[in-house]
């Protein structure tokens, strides 16, 4: 028995679960303590119960003693008594080791996620990692919380209640339990079944939560285009899907319970063929045959419930797996050792190119960057204009070339002292349901006073101060209560909450419409000889005025200069430049 519980801690992989959470444990040594007792009360309280059968029939109904008449009876209160006590506390306590254990080990997986690089967020979808981070760690905390903890009291049981057994008879112990190692073999292969279609049910729950997160995250687009009906059956095909595994999980679950009993019910029969013979016969009395019988009928619960334990632990072990395979991953992003304290007077592209996979996007970039220029980014889609400012934020690293602030690689700068000095604002807004003041100060220190000053360089000021409760007033999820140029100017205001060096503009203006972004074009201007500022733009109204434009097509700067001067000498500029006068 004790050689089929190693075997099968060792082939649920339970090592590298154990092997995780073991760091864990050392905090939780007083709960530890109380779920052992706990277990021991339970498991004894079994197998008194059991063990009490012989008395009971052979003292009161047989030899008709009064005295234990009161007693005995008095005693089973008293044994379940302590047996529930001690079912509680193990109950309690290991749930509250597992559920714990699991808080810590998902805000550890959490920091690590955030800590990977883009690379990773754009392999994996988010739906996918929502799945990961609750259902699955949810699935390992059954392990720590209730599956190894039930398994040890199991097994206690089943050392009390084989003692029990051996005790009344060793003859009939042995022809009722000759008969469980022929049960090993077909439930460990339905274990192995269990443990592949649990690996596919994870799976398809990962699907099913990046259908819904695309559908609640795209709903605007969804009712635009009428794609109800089309997204719902999407939705109904992974569902059904998800249906078929969850069926094929449930028959091999009931399939191991008949199993267990039919095997079981071979060893009871010889055990009454054989015991009742010994009765009728005057070697033993029905007191102790009846004490054996119900230990060995209060045994085969136990073991059935280790076998579903094993089965259970399939899924578990399945959701450790893709858990610990996240956990793994570290960033290739390395971070550097130098801080970026000074004011930062030039920033040089030399020669940088950068790929993602097969494909390279940037084909050796030389480009300067002065303290108080504007530096404008345009060319057609794909040229590679993102991407070059992706590299300055370090969500890349450049494959060939480098990248030098102040003549200092952007590799040996620390990537939060770089990013602090940079204030980034994209074409797509990211609006908090919070506060206009705590949608600026996202992620920083709160200052009333900065919030104030960053919305008045952003021309946000004087439309938030109408709002019913100015800085303070809640803002919808994405912002549905403002326009589409005040979004945009409060996430002007986020860039420039902690005054940064460098502000990168990404098609900051392009889904603005023209007054949303003659205010943009100004709040531009006004941070002009302040800080070094990089525009991408397609509509070139909003660069026309740097003191720099960069030309790039197919990953290459094909030309630079002023507006006048790319105006007459540069075919694709001018052409770019007569589509934004249309």
């Amino acid at each position: 028995m004790a050689q089929f519980g190693r075997g099968i801690m060792n082939n649920f992989g339970l090592k590298d679960v154990l092997k995780r959470f073991g760091p864990y444990f050392k905090d939780y040594i007083p709960h530890f303590i109380f779920a052992i007792i706990g277990m021991a009360l339970a498991s004894g309280g079994t197998a008194a119960s059991a063990y009490l059968v012989e008395p009971v029939l052979n003292k009161i109904f047989v030899e008709k003693n009064e005295k234990l008449l009161y007693l005995l009876p008095c005693a089973i209160i008293a044994i379940y008594l302590v047996k529930n006590i001690g079912t509680f506390m193990q109950a309690y306590f290991t749930a509250y080791i597992g559920q714990d254990t699991i808080r810590r080990f998902r805000e550890k997986m959490v920091a690590n996620l955030l800590n990977l690089d883009m690379d990773f967020f754009n392999t994996f979808r988010t739906g996918e990692l929502i799945s990961r981070t609750i259902n699955d760690i949810d699935r390992i905390r059954s392990i720590v919380s209730s599956m190894i903890p039930e398994f040890i009291r199991e097994f206690i049981t089943i050392i009390g209640l084989l003692c029990v057994v051996i005790y009344q008879s060793p003859k009939l112990a042995f022809f009722a339990l000759v008969v469980m190692p022929v049960a090993i073999y077909p439930i460990s292969r339905l274990a192995k079944r269990m443990k592949k279609i649990s690996k596919q049910s994870q799976e398809k729950t990962s699907d099913i939560t990046s259908a819904l997160s695309e559908i609640f995250t795209n709903i605007e687009i969804i009712k635009a285009n009428n794609a109800q009906k089309y997204e719902h059956s999407r939705f109904i095909g992974e569902n059904n899907k998800f249906f078929r595994l969850n069926l094929k999980t449930v028959k091999i679950e009931q399939l191991v319970s008949p199993l267990m009993e039919t095997i079981g019910s071979i060893g009871v029969a010889a055990v009454i063929i054989i015991g009742g013979k010994d009765v009728i016969d005057g070697h033993i009395n029905m007191g102790a045959f009846f004490s054996f019988l119900t230990a060995l009928f209060m045994l085969y619960t136990p073991l059935k419930r280790i076998v579903n334990i094993y089965n259970r632990m399939q899924d578990a072990i399945a959701a450790s797996e893709r858990t610990f395979f996240l956990m793994d991953k570290v960033s290739q992003i390395k971070d550097g050792q130098n801080e970026l304290n000074e004011e930062i007077n030039l920033i040089k592209f030399n020669d940088v190119r950068l790929s993602y996979g097969d494909k390279e996007v940037l084909k050796g970039i030389n480009l300067e960057a002065n303290k108080s220029e504007f530096i404008a980014l345009v060319g057609s889609s794909g040229g590679g204009k993102s991407s070059l400012m992706n590299l300055l934020m370090r969500f890349y690293d450049v494959n060939g070339g480098e990248i030098l602030i102040n003549g200092i690689n952007l590799k040996d700068i620390k990537i939060h002292s770089l990013r602090q000095n940079i204030g980034l604002v994209t074409q797509r807004v990211y609006i908090f349901n919070d506060t206009v003041a705590k949608n600026v100060a996202y992620g920083r220190e709160f200052n009333e006073d900065a919030v104030i000053n960053a919305l008045k360089l952003a021309n946000a000021y004087e439309f938030v101060s109408k709002l019913d409760n100015g800085i303070n007033t809640i803002l919808n999820e994405f912002g549905t209560n403002l326009s589409g140029g005040q979004r945009q100017r409060i996430a002007i205001a986020r860039a420039l909450y902690q005054n940064p060096q460098i502000l990168i503009f990404d098609e900051a203006t392009s889904a603005l419409d023209n007054e949303s972004e003659k205010e943009i074009t100004k709040a531009i201007n006004n941070l002009r000889n302040k800080k070094i500022i990089f525009v991408i733009a397609h509509r070139l109204s909003t660069v026309e005025s740097a003191d720099k434009i960069a030309v790039l097509s197919d990953g290459k700067i094909i030309d630079s200069g002023s507006d006048e001067e790319l105006s007459k000498r540069n075919e694709i500029y001018a052409r770019l430049k007569g589509k934004a006068l249309v």
